[in-house]
């Protein structure tokens, strides 16, 4: 693991006692720049005073959960940076679920009960290997595909070109 001490953290956990564990990973891997909301709308507010690096949201919190927040934090116009990586933590770690997380615009995946070793591995791969962020009509954040395809040299490349029957 590279040394991250100089990283911005926004901690995003309704739960305390989770929030302290969290906090206790980061300090014990020398980041000490963490600021703490309990939701996505504290989140959000908090990002226009906060230039975080990172934020760390929790799925399931209330008035605006997480996976709600990465949408706003994306998509919305008033955003201050739809580019800031999103590491979900979550003990709803459900196929759905993290396809949710996934199409909201969740850079990384963690599944509770949380580890060290786990979270700061989630924190390695959106520092040392960034994936880019793709915009279409139905979708704007990190390109959900995690494997390189080889070139395809085809005449089509999806069924929705009109010519596969």
């Amino acid at each position: 693991m590279a040394d991250y001490g100089a990283l911005k953290i926004l901690l995003v956990e309704d739960n305390q006692h989770m929030r302290s564990i969290v906090l206790a990973i980061l300090k014990g891997s020398g980041i000490r720049d963490v600021r703490e909301a309990r939701d996505g709308a504290e989140a959000f507010d908090l990002l226009r005073q906060f230039p975080a690096d990172i934020a760390l949201v929790d799925f399931n919190m209330y008035p605006i959960d997480g996976v709600e927040f990465t949408r706003m934090l994306r998509t919305a116009s008033d955003s201050v940076n739809p580019y800031l990586p999103v590491v979900m933590i979550t003990g709803h770690s459900e196929r759905s679920r993290v396809v949710e997380a996934r199409d909201a615009g969740v850079n990384e995946f963690v599944a509770k009960p949380l580890t060290a070793r786990a979270l700061l591995s989630r924190l390695d791969a959106v520092v040392m290997r960034p994936r880019p962020y793709i915009r279409c009509t139905s979708y704007f954040g990190p390109d959900r595909r995690r494997k390189t395809d080889q070139p395809y040299n085809g005449p089509l490349r999806r069924a929705s070109d009109g010519l596969l029957a």
